[in-house]
């Protein structure tokens, strides 16, 4: 994952727009948003984005939106250790 692509993406895009973008991949393997060869890479990328950018659409900062992330994961991940 590059924080730096998510970043842009959320920055880019509104979260209805990343949803359609989402969608729009799995049903056709294509998107507009973010072009990559893997479906599971562009919905796992396009997800992070959407939840950085509905943080920020309720006041949350783009750095604090990207550290609850990051929190998220570790907290998932540990689950699984």
């Amino acid at each position: 994952m590059e924080i730096a692509e998510i970043r842009e993406l959320a920055k880019k895009f509104t979260p209805e727009q990343i949803n359609n973008c989402i969608t729009q991949q799995i049903e056709t393997g294509e998107n507009i948003c973010l072009r990559d060869e893997s479906t599971e890479k562009v919905v796992n990328e396009l997800s992070k984005a959407q939840f950085i950018r509905e943080l920020m659409a309720q006041g949350v900062s783009m750095p604090d939106a990207i550290r609850e992330l990051a929190q998220r994961i570790r907290r998932v991940q540990k689950g699984f250790a």
